[in-house]
């Protein structure tokens, strides 16, 4: 429990210290340092034989290192402009429609509609409705889905963490014009500098290892109930730790989210 609760805050942590990055960095510059060290990480740990691949292996890596890229790249700059904790919700709607879209049970088609109900609670017109930020948070939703279908498909085709590594790699190949550019046209100060690689350790190498850890520890259920309550980690982290007001109905759509994936895990299936 204290490792998946230290992920959790780790994860979200990071998040909030790289935005404080976003006014010399931006949320780019922010997301290609964080692709830097979870490339580093990753290639520790997997050691991928690159040269080993084949063609039937390089198509879901390449998809892979695509949507990894874009998927970090929509969440920050959504928190950028929405906050993170609508960020993270919104984004946490991916994984939860892979969960009840495979399901065939009236209490899941119940927790679809209260999902559903919370994002659009969460989506409400109002006079200060960021529409382009809630879009990205959406996007990086779609994301979320589409990086744990190709992982699936990764990790058939490729050994071990290889294939997380390699895509990993890629798309951190793909964000190395993204640091030229800011290096030459606005050279970043060390502060700003060091909030982002605290974002990518504390968001991708932290969380990466722990939940390795916890994976072998805890049943899966378990780890997909706790990994739930991110969204209200990250508003928790960002009320205190970047002042980020939430109001009473948001806390609420944030908790039915929640509460949409905790029913469909804890009601038993036949």
């Amino acid at each position: 429990m204290a490792t998946m609760v230290g992920s959790g805050l780790s994860n979200q942590s990071g998040a909030a210290i790289g935005s404080l990055a976003f006014p010399v960095l931006g949320p780019t510059g922010v997301v290609a340092v964080r692709q830097y060290v979870a490339a580093l990480v990753l290639l520790a740990v997997g050691r991928p034989r690159l040269r080993s691949f084949t063609r039937r292996q390089w198509g879901p890596v390449l998809l892979l290192a695509l949507v990894f890229g874009t998927m970090n790249l929509s969440l920050y700059t959504a928190i950028d402009r929405i906050g993170l904790g609508l960020a993270v919700t919104l984004e946490f709607l991916g994984p939860l429609t892979i969960a009840l879209a495979a399901a065939r049970r009236r209490v899941d088609a119940c927790c679809a509609v209260i999902a559903a109900a919370g994002a659009v609670t969460l989506m409400r017109p109002q006079p200060s409705t960021d529409y382009p930020g809630m879009g990205l948070g959406l996007l990086a939703a779609v994301c979320w889905a589409s990086y744990i279908l190709l992982n699936r498909t990764v990790g058939r085709r490729v050994p071990g963490a290889q294939g997380a590594a390699a895509a990993a790699t890629v798309s951190a190949v793909l964000f190395l014009p993204v640091g030229v550019v800011l290096v030459l046209r606005h050279p970043p100060t060390a502060q700003s500098v060091g909030f982002a690689v605290a974002a990518g350790v504390l968001s991708s190498a932290v969380p990466y290892l722990a939940d390795l850890f916890t994976l072998r520890q805890v049943p899966a259920a378990a780890f997909g109930l706790f990994m739930s309550v991110n969204p209200v980690l990250a508003a928790l982290v960002g009320r205190f730790g970047l002042g980020q007001e939430l109001g009473l109905v948001d806390w609420s759509a944030i908790a039915a989210v929640v509460c949409a994936n905790g029913l469909s895990i804890l009601v038993p299936r036949r």
